[in-house]
């Protein structure tokens, strides 16, 4: 274990913050509640953003941005929506400041007040709403597929870094269409392209689902989510998809014109994913010796460490690795030499380790000697020498390995922590103790769904795609039940 990680097993919350710290990926700034992302782990994010955006462009939408700053009275149009947010709004009353009458300090000039109160986003729908009333006029304006990279805002009480901070990054897409259908079709593309990217590219396996009324985005008819099982046995919410049906439009009076001449409102969807999936990566698959990334988000998928006494054994050992680099770059792999002399190779080790970088090659002056080197798996812990003229071949099949067996080990996890529970005692004692999904009749009231999170903290995740219909009874109730739905503790 590294020795400045706190052990998981004794302190799961902790072993979290000292690891993000730790391994460079984040820390606490000097306004409350928000973070700074260091270059390691913003490098972490930039391979998210690269490869998310990658998929939304696959599927026909495009970028654009829209203003940081939202005047009150939109929200007041959407009634849910407002209802929704209003407790996380950050607002701003004022444009300027002005010295107090001392000549030293700084205060608020009570002359330089908004005529409208302007709120910091904590999400875009009004503001980019209020733009398509003047994009669209007809079905030929359809449909409008953007997304935005942005920054939001959400004053939180309780913060932890990257799984819920007061300002943090994300992307939000907002689609217009000219039917219901093709709006549903849009939220359950877009669900999908989450899920496959959380599988493929992060590892993580996650269950799709409806939220429940109660769980839904303020606004929405419906909200689709996906779900994962963190190795504390708490769920997090990994990205989110919602169909808007027409409540934007008709709080905007967005119409347009369809085929036969009649005027209609526009339907909607937006959808979402944040730095929290930084915190699902952490959490899914890191251990008491750090980080542990999927070779594919990986900023340094390879690391090349020589052992040397001497500059002419570093010269040496230089030619070898220098070699290596560039065949594993010519395959699109990304290497770093790390020749640093201030720094010990155990020291070395030690550091990547804790970063996560999933193979680490060593060459001393024996491996030179011999023609080989030595190659560490960091999601197995496991080295093994190879021949120096195998690497470039041997390389990209252990990433893919390295990724396929990140994956597994996650499925096998959630696998043997899901629990299908009839008894509301057994459904209590599995919250506490392993914790984990629990699969569960409900009986779909929200009275029902309040009173279980209060006694127990624990909610409804989603109700999943492919729970399949099954006569049962209420866990908490004891009324009729037709299909059982996913609960977890969460973040």
């Amino acid at each position: 274990m590294a020795k400045f990680l706190t052990n998981r097993e004794e302190n799961y919350s902790q072993w979290y913050n000292d690891l993000v710290i730790k391994a460079d990926l984040a820390e606490n700034s000097a306004v409350r509640g928000c973070m700074v992302i260091k270059p390691y782990g913003y490098a972490i994010w930039e391979k998210i953003q690269a490869e998310l955006d990658r998929l939304f462009k696959a599927t026909g939408h495009v970028n654009a941005y829209f203003p940081l700053f939202i005047p009150k009275s939109f929200f007041s149009k959407e009634a849910a929506h407002v209802e929704g947010f209003a407790k996380e709004c950050a607002v701003v009353t004022h444009y300027r400041l002005k010295t107090d009458e001392s000549g030293k300090g700084i205060v608020v000039d009570p002359t330089a007040k908004l005529e409208e109160e302007l709120i910091i986003r904590p999400t875009s729908e009004t503001i980019i709403w209020n733009s398509y009333k003047n994009w669209i006029q007809s079905y030929r304006d359809l449909p409008i597929l953007i997304n935005q990279w942005a920054n939001v805002v959400r004053w939180e009480m309780r913060t932890r870094l990257f799984l819920r901070t007061t300002e943090f990054l994300w992307q939000e897409g907002h689609t217009a269409h000219a039917t219901r259908e093709e709006a549903i079709e849009e939220t359950e593309k877009m669900i999908n392209v989450y899920a496959g990217f959380a599988e493929n590219s992060m590892a993580l396996p996650v269950i799709k689902g409806y939220k429940s009324e109660h769980e839904r985005f303020a606004g929405a008819i419906d909200t689709f989510a996906i779900e994962a099982l963190m190795q504390d046995g708490k769920a997090l919410q990994a990205g989110t998809s919602h169909f808007l049906g027409q409540n934007f439009a008709k709080a905007f009076d967005v119409q347009f014109t369809d085929k036969s001449g009649k005027l209609d409102y526009v339907w909607a969807t937006s959808w979402g994913v944040s730095t929290r999936l930084m915190g699902a990566i952490i959490m899914g698959h890191a251990d008491n010796n750090g980080l542990v990334l999927p070779p594919k988000l990986a900023p340094i998928q390879v690391v090349i460490i020589p052992i040397f006494k001497n500059s002419e054994q570093l010269a040496l050992i230089s030619e070898t690795a220098v070699k290596i680099k560039a065949d594993l770059e010519q395959k699109g792999i990304s290497v770093k030499y790390d020749n640093r002399d201030n720094n010990t190779p155990g020291w070395k080790f030690a550091d990547y380790e804790l970063k996560g970088v999933p193979v680490r090659i060593a060459i001393g002056p024996r491996d030179l000697q011999n023609k080989t080197i030595e190659i560490a798996r960091r999601d197995t812990l496991t080295k093994e020498t190879v021949p120096v003229e195998k690497v470039s071949e041997l390389i990209p099949k252990l990433l893919e390995d390295i990724q396929s067996n990140i994956y597994q080990k996650a499925f096998n996890f959630r696998k043997e922590n899901t629990f299908y529970v009839d008894k509301w005692d057994e459904f209590v004692n599995k919250l506490d103790d392993p914790g984990g999904f629990i699969m569960a009749h409900w009986d779909g009231t929200a009275e029902t769904e309040e009173k279980i999170k209060e006694e127990t903290k624990a909610t409804i995740r989603c109700i999943p795609f492919d729970s399949p219909d099954e006569e049962g009874n209420c866990i908490y109730s004891g009324k009729p039940s037709h299909r059982r739905v996913l609960f977890a503790r969460s973040y």
